[in-house]
């Protein structure tokens, strides 16, 4: 695990989507935090819990060799002393392309420790297409 120190969340924020779009996994679980109780979720998918699972899965996000280009807007940031929750809109594309679809909402949270600010949880769901709502004509509930 690499001693990078954050000093801010959007320190280990801008380390984690520079890792995505690298494929680097030392700098991707260097924005984790060594605790177990992480927990990762990309969008359609499972929960993931466990510092040695989220790791596995990035491994396997990286070698399948896709390359993302991702930029982040809309932020919204809550804050107290020890923790800091940023939900984001993603804009994501291929590397080269340009963003297509309705953008990702993405959740991240990160936790003050001896080591500085490190992620505890990511969360990313797929945003509805608004055309096809609106053609819908009436209100989805999803819970």
């Amino acid at each position: 695990m690499s001693e990078s120190v954050f000093t801010t969340p959007a320190e280990a924020e801008a380390a984690f989507y520079d890792a995505l779009a690298r494929a680097d996994l030392n700098t991707m679980m260097s924005v984790w935090s060594e605790e177990d109780e992480v927990v990762c979720v990309h969008p359609n998918g499972p929960r993931i819990v466990g510092l040695a699972s989220v790791r596995e899965l990035w491994r396997q996000i990286f070698a399948s060799g896709a390359r993302l280009n991702i930029r982040t807007t809309q932020a919204v940031v809550s804050e107290t002393l020890v923790l800091v929750v940023h939900n984001v809109l993603e804009e994501v594309a291929e590397a080269g392309s340009e963003p297509g679809g309705p953008p990702i909402v993405a959740t991240n949270i990160y936790s003050r420790g001896a080591k500085g600010w490190r992620m505890v949880m990511h969360h990313a769901s797929p945003t509805p297409n608004l055309m096809d709502i609106q053609v819908q004509g009436t209100p989805r509930v999803v819970h």
